[in-house]
C-alpha cells in the first residue's frame, strides 16, 4: 500500500478508470503525439522533447501502479498512433478487400506497443512510490525517494530505467519491433553521432534522461535559467554531432555502384500486363550510359527486393538477360525462390556472364505478412486457412556476407532486416558496407518510406559503415558511413543514379559491444531500485 503524507487519505486503486484519472490519461494521449512529432518525415524535436517530458510529469501525478499504467498506455498508444499512421497503406492496395481492415490494424498495433510503456509507468511507480499531496493541475506531486525526503520530480530517474527497458524490450519480444524507437527523433540534430557509441538504445535512455533532467531544471527555483544551462550544453555537444557528419567519407578512386529504382507501385506489380513492363524498365535502367560524359561505368548494380519476377536460376535466361544488360558487371538483385513446400525472399549475386555467385536469404520475417507466429499451433486448432493467408515463407540461416568482385563483402539486409540494430550486430565479420534492398511501396506515401530510410541511416552510423540502400518506389539513397544521404532518387519516381561507395570508418565502439552496456547499466539500475523498495518495505 503506498504511503501518504500526513493528514491525506490514501485514495484507493484497482477497478474501472475514476473521474480524476480521465484528463490525465486524455493529456498523457497528447503527449504521447506530440512525442512522435520527433520522427521522420517530421522532425520536429523541440516538439518531441516537451512530449517526452510531459509524460514525465504526468506520471509524477499518478498515485500507484495501476493508474500509472493507464497514463504510460495512454501516451504510448498517442505516440504509436501517429507514428505508425503508415501502417494501414498496405490495406489500401487492394481498399475493397483489405480497407476495412485498416483502422484496427492501427489501433491494434498502436494499442500493443503501448502496453510496454505501461509495464514500465507502473513499475516505476511500484518502485518510486508518491505521496499524493496535491491533484491540481498547477502543482505537482512530491515524490518519496527511496532515502527519505521529498523531492519535486526526483522519482523520474526510476521512470528513465524503466522506460528504456521497455523500448529495449521491445526490440526482442516476440522477434521484435524497433520501429520508431525514442532515441531516432534525433537524426540530424548532431547527437544522432552518439549512437556510434551507445547505439540506438542508448541513445534512447540519454533521451530519456535528458527529458528528466528538464523535468528537475523547471521544478527548481530558477528554472528558465536551469532549462537554458541544460539546452546549452546539450547542444554543445549536438554541435560536436555535426561537426563529425559534416566531415566528407572518402570517394575518391572508390567503386561506383548504380541504383535502379523501377517505381513498380504495389496495385501494378503482379499484375500480368505490368510484370514485363518493370522488368525491361530495369534492363534498360542497368543497360543506361553514365549520365555525366567521361564518368565512370558502374562496378555494381542493385535492383530492389523482389525486383525479378520470374524464376532466376544458374545459367538460366533471366539471368544471361539481367548479366546482357549489365555488360558484365555484377547485379545484385531481389527474386523469390522455392524451398521446398515453402518460398524464400532472397538476393542474388549475379555475374557478367549469367552466373549466380551468391544467395542470401531473408532470416529475420515479417509477422503475418511473410509468416503467421506460432503457424503450427494455428494448424492444429484449424485455423490452416489463417497461416495460408499470412504467408509461408521460410527464414534464411542468418546474416551472412557476400563478396562482390572489385567491389568489397556486403551485408545484405532484405527490407524489414534494417531495422533491427541488433542484426546487424550479429554479422559474421564486419563487412566492407551494407546493402539494403527493399520494396516499400508497401508503406505509402507518408511517413513510412521516411522512417524507413531514416533506420537505415541510424544502421549507418552505429556500424561505421557506407550503406547502399536500393528501393522499389523510393527511397533509394547512397549513405555515408556517418549517416549522410550523399545521394538519392526521389519517393515516387523511377530512374537510376551512380554514386561512388564511401570507404568505412574504423569499427566503432557500438559495432563491437552491441547492446550489452544498455543491458548491464539497466540491470544495475533496477537492481538498485528494486534493493531500496525492500529496504524501505522492511
Amino acid at each position: 500500500m503506498a504511503e501518504t503524507a500526513p493528514g491525506v487519505a490514501p485514495r484507493p486503486e484497482g477497478g474501472a478508470a475514476r473521474s480524476s484519472d480521465v484528463p490525465l490519461v486524455r493529456m498523457a494521449l497528447v503527449a504521447g503525439g506530440l512525442a512522435a512529432l520527433g520522427q521522420a518525415p517530421f522532425g520536429v524535436l523541440p516538439v518531441a522533447l516537451a512530449g517526452l517530458l510531459a509524460g514525465f510529469m504526468l506520471w509524477e501525478r499518478t498515485a500507484g501502479p495501476r493508474e500509472a499504467a493507464r497514463v504510460g498506455w495512454a501516451l504510448g498508444a498517442g505516440y504509436f498512433g501517429v507514428a505508425l499512421v503508415w501502417i494501414v497503406s498496405p490495406f489500401m492496395v487492394d481498399m475493397a478487400r483489405h480497407g476495412w481492415m485498416a483502422p484496427f490494424a492501427l489501433i491494434g498495433l498502436a494499442g500493443g506497443l503501448a502496453l510496454f510503456w505501461a509495464a514500465a509507468f507502473a513499475l516505476a511507480r511500484w518502485l518510486w512510490p508518491v505521496l499524493p499531496v496535491q491533484r491540481h493541475a498547477e502543482d505537482v506531486v512530491a515524490v518519496h525517494g527511496a532515502e527519505g525526503g521529498f523531492h519535486r520530480g526526483a522519482g523520474g530517474r526510476a521512470l528513465v530505467f524503466c522506460w528504456a527497458l521497455a523500448e529495449l524490450l521491445r526490440a526482442h519480444v516476440l522477434t521484435g519491433f524497433p520501429w520508431a524507437l525514442v532515441g531516432y527523433v534525433w537524426l540530424g540534430w548532431g547527437l544522432d553521432q552518439a549512437a556510434a557509441l551507445v547505439g540506438p538504445h542508448g541513445l534512447t535512455f540519454l533521451t530519456l534522461l535528458l527529458a528528466w533532467v528538464l523535468r528537475l531544471a523547471l521544478s527548481g527555483p530558477r528554472p528558465v535559467l536551469a532549462a537554458g544551462t541544460v539546452m546549452l550544453a546539450v547542444s554543445a555537444a549536438a554541435g560536436l554531432g555535426l561537426l563529425r557528419a559534416a566531415v566528407g567519407p572518402e570517394r575518391e578512386n572508390r567503386p561506383m555502384v548504380r541504383l535502379v529504382q523501377p517505381n513498380a507501385e504495389q496495385h501494378l506489380k503482379w499484375d500480368p500486363a505490368m510484370i514485363p513492363v518493370f522488368f525491361r524498365r530495369q534492363l534498360a535502367f542497368t543497360a543506361a550510359p553514365p549520365r555525366s560524359a567521361g564518368a565512370a561505368l558502374p562496378d555494381l548494380v542493385v535492383w530492389p527486393e523482389t525486383a525479378v519476377p520470374y524464376p532466376l536460376w544458374e545459367g538460366g535466361e533471366v539471368a544471361r538477360r539481367i548479366a546482357g544488360a549489365s555488360g558484365g558487371r555484377p547485379v545484385a538483385t531481389g527474386a523469390l525462390r522455392e524451398a521446398g513446400e515453402s518460398l524464400r525472399n532472397s538476393l542474388f549475386l549475379v555475374s557478367g556472364d549469367g552466373r549466380i555467385d551468391a544467395v542470401y536469404d531473408k532470416h529475420h520475417l515479417v509477422p503475418f505478412g511473410e509468416y503467421v507466429p506460432f503457424g503450427t499451433y494455428a494448424r492444429r486448432i484449424g485455423l490452416g486457412a489463417l497461416v495460408a493467408q499470412g504467408g509461408r515463407f521460410a527464414p534464411g540461416p542468418g546474416p551472412q556476407l557476400i563478396a562482390v568482385p572489385g567491389v568489397g563483402r556486403a551485408l545484405p539486409l532484405i527490407c524489414y532486416e534494417a531495422i533491427f540494430p541488433q542484426g546487424v550486430n550479429a554479422a559474421p565479420e564486419r563487412p566492407d558496407f551494407l546493402m539494403q534492398i527493399t520494396n516499400d511501396a508497401w508503406f505509402g506515401t507518408f511517413s513510412g518510406p521516411w522512417q524507413h530510410l531514416a533506420q537505415a541511416r541510424f544502421r549507418a552510423i552505429e556500424q561505421g559503415l557506407p550503406m547502399v540502400r536500393v528501393a522499389n518506389t523510393g527511397i533509394s539513397a547512397m549513405i555515408g558511413p556517418r549517416g549522410k544521404v550523399l545521394a538519392a532518387l526521389p519517393l515516387g519516381t523511377d530512374g537510376y543514379l551512380d554514386a561512388p561507395l564511401p570507404a568505412p570508418l574504423p569499427a566503432t565502439p557500438y559495432g563491437h559491444s552491441g547492446d550489452l552496456p544498455m543491458w548491464l547499466l539497466l540491470a544495475a539500475g533496477l537492481f538498485r531500485f528494486l534493493s531500496g523498495r525492500f529496504r524501505k518495505s522492511d
